[in-house]
Parts: C-alpha cells; structure tokens; sequence
C-alpha cells in the first residue's frame, strides 16, 4: 500500500484584534468639539451633539470624584460637584487652542472639587488660609504616611510644606471644625446595653450655673466701689492674702482691713439684696 503523502497545511496566524477606542485617552472628544464648531449653536444637532460630548465624559467627572471620596464627604454630592467642573471644561474647551481635552478637563475639574472642600465643606467658619492649608496637609500626609509607614508629626508636615510649625498645628486643631458630630449620633452603649449618645458623653450640669446671675450682677457693684476697697476685695479673695499681709501692704492697722472687708462686703450684700 503506497502511503500517500499529505502536504503540511499552512499555519493560520491569529486575525490582529480589533482596534478598540481608548476610553481613557478621549482623544475622539476633540473630533466631537470640531463637529461641534461646525454646528449653529441655536439648531437642534448643536444641543445633540453636546449632550453626546458630555455623556461620553461623565464617567471622567465620576473618576474625579471617587478620587477624593475619602475626604469626609459623600461621593454623590462630590459627583455633582465634579459634573459642574466637566460643563465648566465643556463651556469653555476650544479645539483649537489645545489638542487634549482630558488634560484640560481633569484640572478643571478637581479645581471645582477643592473649591468645594475649601468654601463649603466646613461645618464651622474658619478663615480661608486655615482651609487652604488643611487641604495642602491632606495631601501631604497621605504621601508622608506612605513614605514613612506612620502617621507623619505636626514638625515633618511642617518641613514637608515648608510652613511654620505653629500654622501646622493651628490648622490640625481647626480641622476638628471642618466634620461636627450631631448631639443625638450614637457613641457606643452602656453598661446596661442602652444606646449612648454624643450628648450623654459631654460632660454634666455645672453646679455653679445657677450663681452665673448674682456674678455677674456683683461684678458691676464692684467696679462702682472705691479704690481702695477694690483693691483690698482683690488682694484677699482673688490673691489669697491674709488681713495682716494686706495690712502690711496698703500700710493700715489689721483691724482697719477686718473692717474694710467687713464694710464692703456688708454694702455689696445690701445693694445686691
């Protein structure tokens, strides 16, 4: 039997894939721009054509605001904020002054959402340059811890910015404004396994609550006596000086200062009453 020789079959190379678009290059939004020139603004294709541009970026803008979503703040109100960035960068992005839209659009964006952090995000006033720098320290402490393995110090933080030691550390106590805690947020629970609040862990009912009236009032009859009575209330209730040491000082007899004291305090008591 004659075998019969069966010529190799040619090898098959893969077919070459499929060009795909970048999504993360968006180079095709500067071709949707020119389209967009080409178009009357007031015409119905113009308003289509920028509804496609500004759909295929949002899910930029969305980039953008995950991106800072562990700052204290919740990621919707972040993605709002970040859209206004990308219809700011829509509005004002001209093809033919720059060749990259995302290198136009991501600053602009981020800068509406530092704004944001800056401007509204406290829960208390604080002033602006506080604001500025609490950013600056966010950002720098993420990069410090990552390089150091710890939390950075108020002094590393200070070389790190090149700012004084005193701003870094008026700027982290500020910080406690910048996210407040509701009186009625829950902190745990209690010994009997009742729900314990923030309001139930700031302190108690000052005792002297109730004196805060008489105080006040005998502080204005006090600075309506005498000199000299002023000054001796003073010395013994405010210095601790004993009659004989306030004698010694003002240059009177002890018994004068017992009734100096006792004089005064008499008529604070009588006008008080």
């Amino acid at each position: 039997m004659t075998d019969v020789l069966v010529p190799p079959r040619p090898a098959t190379r893969p077919a070459p894939p499929a060009k795909r678009r970048s999504d993360d290059s968006y180079d095709d939004v500067v071709e949707m721009f020119l389209v967009l020139s080409t178009l009357p603004a007031e015409s119905h294709e113009y308003r289509r054509q920028r509804e496609r541009i500004v759909k295929r970026c949002l899910p930029l803008a969305d980039h953008v605001a995950r991106h800072f979503g562990r700052r204290g703040e919740g990621l919707e109100d972040l993605t709002q904020v970040a859209r206004l960035g990308l219809m700011n960068a829509i509005n004002r992005f001209d093809p033919d002054k720059g060749p990259s839209f995302i290198g136009f659009a991501i600053p602009t964006m981020m800068g509406e959402v530092r704004r944001y952090f800056r401007d509204f995000s406290w829960s208390m006033r604080v002033p602006r340059r506080l604001r500025e720098l609490h950013v600056q320290i966010s950002r720098a402490t993420a990069d410090l811890s990552q390089r150091l393995g710890r939390a950075p110090t108020a002094s590393e933080l200070s070389k790190e910015l090149g700012v004084p030691h005193e701003e870094i550390v008026e700027c982290l106590v500020a910080g406690d404004a910048y996210q407040l805690d509701s009186l009625d947020a829950p902190v745990g629970s209690d010994g009997s396994g009742n729900t314990r609040s923030v309001a139930d862990a700031v302190g108690g009912i000052d005792p002297q609550i109730d004196h805060i009236t008489n105080r006040e009032a005998v502080r204005s009859l006090i600075s309506g006596l005498p000199q000299r009575e002023r000054e001796v209330l003073h010395m013994r209730f405010f210095e601790s000086m004993t009659q004989s040491q306030i004698a010694e000082r003002i240059g009177v007899s002890q018994m004068q200062v017992s009734r100096i004291l006792a004089s005064t305090l008499q008529s604070l008591r009588d006008r008080l009453d």
